[in-house]
């Protein structure tokens, strides 16, 4: 009776470790848990734009495929997939339209995270490379606090 015990339990928490899942599919970078801070955006005519302050330009990849986004005096949201372990597609974005400071990088900011369409982590770093070529660098900033 007691090795009949020993073997179930065994079998019971072999199907439970087989069914365990994680955040992060096995070959794809972690986006979630941090807030990504934008350091630049590096056009495709090597020109580099900076933010004036940091923590101007944000984003947060939420695990439910939701991203919330800051772009200068602007809040906004959108969904976001990552199909491969390179892939990263921004989509359905609404922000509000304040008007911010003359020289924001709002516009090309929101332009570029809709041309969004690879990524790559590099050092701590979040790099997001846009249809034209565009790269804008991120640095992570602070954690995310749990909700």
């Amino acid at each position: 009776m007691r090795s009949l015990l020993t073997v179930t339990l065994c079998l019971l928490l072999i199907a439970c470790s087989a069914t365990q899942t994680s955040d992060t599919p096995k070959g794809k970078p972690k986006l979630t848990g941090v807030i990504w801070e934008l350091a630049n955006i590096q056009s495709k005519d090597d020109s580099t734009d900076m933010p004036r302050a940091p923590g101007l330009y944000t984003l947060e990849f939420r695990k439910d495929g939701s991203v919330a986004i800051r772009a200068d005096c602007n809040r906004g949201r959108g969904n976001w997939a990552s199909e491969t372990a390179d892939q990263l597609n921004i989509t359905q974005l609404i922000t509000t339209r304040a008007m911010c400071i003359p020289r924001s990088l709002h516009d090309s900011f929101i332009s570029d995270l809709n041309d969004t369409r690879s990524f790559s982590l590099n050092e701590g770093k979040l790099y997001l490379t846009t249809i034209d070529g565009s790269i804008l660098e991120f640095f992570s900033g602070r954690a995310m606090q749990v909700e």
